[in-house]
């Protein structure tokens, strides 16, 4: 896909400046070896697999899928269905290794070549196909790396098969699916795999997933009519959820499920073998409002509850607990209004100040490695917190959204700046970087970041570079607005865009309102059971504050755009407040939250069952005969995230209430928007702006 504006012809060409750039790192148990995935240029979509020798410093290529599957297309939609989904929910779009597992030392990696099983010997690079049942998805080696578990059909086999399942299945027949996550699970709790291996090598740990209860969501492609139409089970709001359940596959025949009070606790958020004759799993109620952490005996299925952690709004996701560290205490999230800490066995740990965003892991010396915010929201560093009661100790300098990653005594810190990204690897007294191939960065921006209102919502506003002072500009709002995501962070990449958006005529404005994350507890719990009020009003809120902060800001011509969440935002700020917004790319936009994900609207909403009034305030398609402004909707129309339904019912209830917008669906596009897609979607988006927003059109 071929672009003439020389930037986004660049940012299409290098992945959006992500070819070439590491990811999907795994430290070998030792911390003396890294595995990695990254394509060998900037330009270069396929993803390979490469081998770190940190003692040495030597890099080695391990799996090169152009040489072992040369006749790859790379077209997503001649993958595996249950591969191109998950790759979905990960939000992947190069061609090659989209993931890999690797036994504890590294030695032996297998992954998935469009349904193809290899086993990859990492000190050699002799990758071997092995024969699979049918088109394999998310092997996983055993621990010796003699065996493989994968997902084929729905059902969960074993490579090379053992003598007890010559020709079938370790999983049993009986009509569901085994060994993957869900798309609650993957989506929205993040969990994406549904198969572990214990220790021994001896037995598989399996989800089974019923989704028969659920109803249907059904894709047809208009753009290629002789291709069948593609569905899958969809859990909406309010309705069924899948049943999960767990089980314990023996190699030797025995079956065994782990049993909870799954009708109390249905989200299975996370699992792990902690040792052959014990696994931890992670539970949480539908509201998940109550987040449990469960021991269980692999033997007999029965489990014992180790913690509890409750909210009356609900538990927000801090990845990295709930967890047992190897002492025995319990280590959990603690949030007070203000802030979001961490206890052990229920205690408080020192860490005021901080707003905890993850847990990384433990250092040799029993200090928890944690990413923080300090002050500016906008940026993250990386502490050494002591289990007993000591300050946090900042492992990181300067601005920027710093990362880490940590394996026995050696580090690996990722540093996002205004001077790009760089990833440092401290090992053995001694630092160095990891190669990094994507392209420099185009635009070194400097956003102006400022807290306004009284709620101290982060904005940032960035100019033309040629802007002189004194010019005033047509403001653009992109916006993103949602629970879960952070728009004004310290991370370079994503401040490309807004600067060529900015280049064109724009001054570009952003702002995190109540409701995003990393400010504070009850900074994002302001939402609770009403998405649109309080994330309207702060955005109305916002552009007057930095008017009066930036007199060139002309609040005369105020366009909005944004995708996802973005894109209902956009479309609520045209429908409800046309006094302030004249003009809004709304982009997948969720038009009524009845009818989006269990998991993530009753988080917010609740049910809807419970707070009828709540999603009918949130729902956009009664604003319809309001609509007196410029309106764009866009959608993929192979979107199974937010289904195009929720577009096109907007556009219907339009088009009933004669009031004329503009509908720009993208066949067999997806919510990702890869290959090219979204530079696509922003030169249309200028061109409906441009017009909307100029000098002499009515407003």
């Amino acid at each position: 896909m071929t672009h003439t504006d020389p930037f986004l012809d660049l940012s299409a060409r290098t992945g959006r400046f992500g070819y070439g750039s590491p990811r999907a790192l795994t430290f070998c148990a030792d911390g003396e070896r890294l595995l990695l995935l990254r394509s060998t240029g900037p330009e270069d979509p396929v993803e390979r697999l490469w081998l770190l020798d940190l003692t040495t410093r030597q890099e080695r290529l391990v799996a090169d899928p152009s040489a072992l599957a040369p006749e790859r297309t790379g077209d997503p939609a001649d993958l595996p269905v249950l591969e191109r989904r998950l790759r979905e929910r990960l939000r992947l779009w190069a061609p090659g290794i989209g993931s890999y597992a690797a036994t504890a030392d590294g030695a032996v990696a297998v992954f998935a070549l469009d349904g193809r099983l290899f086993r990859t010997d990492t000190a050699t690079g002799v990758s071997t196909e092995l024969a699979v049942a049918g088109p394999a998805f998310d092997p996983r080696p055993d621990p010796s790396g003699q065996r493989v578990a994968y997902v084929a059909n729905g059902e969960l086999h074993l490579a090379p098969a053992p003598a007890l399942h010559p020709a079938g299945p370790l999983s049993p027949r009986d009509g569901a699916v085994w060994g993957v996550a869900e798309f609650a699970a993957a989506e929205e709790l993040g969990r994406t795999r549904g198969h572990w291996w214990s220790p021994d090598g001896s037995a598989v740990l399996a989800t089974r997933v019923d989704e028969s209860a659920l109803p249907l969501r059904h894709f047809a492609d208009p753009a290629d009519p002789g291709r069948a139409p593609e569905s899958f089970a969809y859990p909406q709001a309010g309705g069924p959820n899948a049943d999960v359940q767990l089980w314990v596959l023996g190699l030797d025949g025995r079956r065994v499920r782990l049993r909870w009070d799954a009708a109390a606790f249905p989200y299975l958020t996370a699992a792990s073998w902690e040792g052959n004759g014990e696994i931890l799993l992670t539970v949480a109620d539908r509201p998940q409002q109550t987040v449990l952490l469960l021991t269980a005996d692999p033997a007999t299925g029965e489990t014992v509850e180790l913690s509890r952690t409750e909210d009356e709004f609900w538990v927000d996701d801090l990845p990295g607990t709930p967890a047992r560290l190897a002492d025995g205490r319990q280590l959990t999230g603690h949030d007070t209004p203000a802030a979001r800490g961490l206890a052990l066995d229920g205690k408080p740990l020192d860490t005021d100040g901080l707003q905890v965003r993850r847990v990384t892991g433990t250092l040799p010396d029993g200090g928890l490695l944690v990413e923080a915010g300090e002050g500016d929201p906008a940026d993250q560093h990386v502490y050494r917190i002591d289990q007993d009661g000591g300050r946090p100790r900042r492992l990181t300098e300067g601005p920027g959204v710093h990362s880490a990653l940590a394996a026995g005594a050696t580090l690996l810190l990722t540093s996002a700046t205004p001077d790009g990204v760089h990833r440092r690897v401290r090992f053995r007294g001694e630092e160095f970087p990891l190669a990094d191939h994507a392209a420099p960065l185009p635009h070194r921006v400097r956003p102006l970041l400022a807290r306004v209102t009284e709620h101290g919502l982060p904005t940032a506003v960035v100019y033309p570079r040629a802007h002189v002072a004194g010019r005033r500009l047509p403001v653009l709002l992109d916006v993103y607005g949602g629970p879960g995501y952070q728009a004004v962070a310290s991370e370079p990449r994503r401040w490309q865009l807004r600067q060529w958006w900015a280049d064109q005529g724009f001054a570009v404005v952003t702002c995190d309102n109540r409701g995003t994350p990393f400010v504070s507890p009850e900074f994002t719990r302001a939402i609770f059971r009403r998405f649109s009020q309080v994330a309207l009003e702060d955005q109305v809120a916002a552009l007057h504050a930095l008017a009066d902060r930036h007199p060139d800001l002309d609040l005369g011509r105020v366009g909005v755009r944004g995708w996802s969440y973005g894109g209902y935002l956009a479309a609520l700020a045209v429908l409800r407040r046309p006094d302030v917004f004249h003009a809004a790319s709304a982009g997948a936009p969720p038009t009524d939250f009845r009818a989006y994900d269990t998991a993530y609207t009753e988080r917010y909403l609740g049910l809807p069952q419970d707070n009828p009034e709540g999603y009918l305030a949130d729902c956009l398609i009664p604003d319809a005969p309001s609509l007196t402004r410029p309106l764009l909707l866009i959608h993929g129309l192979a979107d199974d995230n937010v289904h195009p339904s929720h577009t096109l019912l907007l556009s219907e209830a339009l088009t009933r209430a004669g009031r004329p917008h503009g509908v720009l669906p993208l066949p067999g596009v997806s919510h990702m928007t890869p290959d090219g897609r979204m530079e696509s979607i922003a030169a249309a988006e200028l061109a409906f702006l441009r017009g909307a927003l100029r000098p002499d059109s009515s407003m």
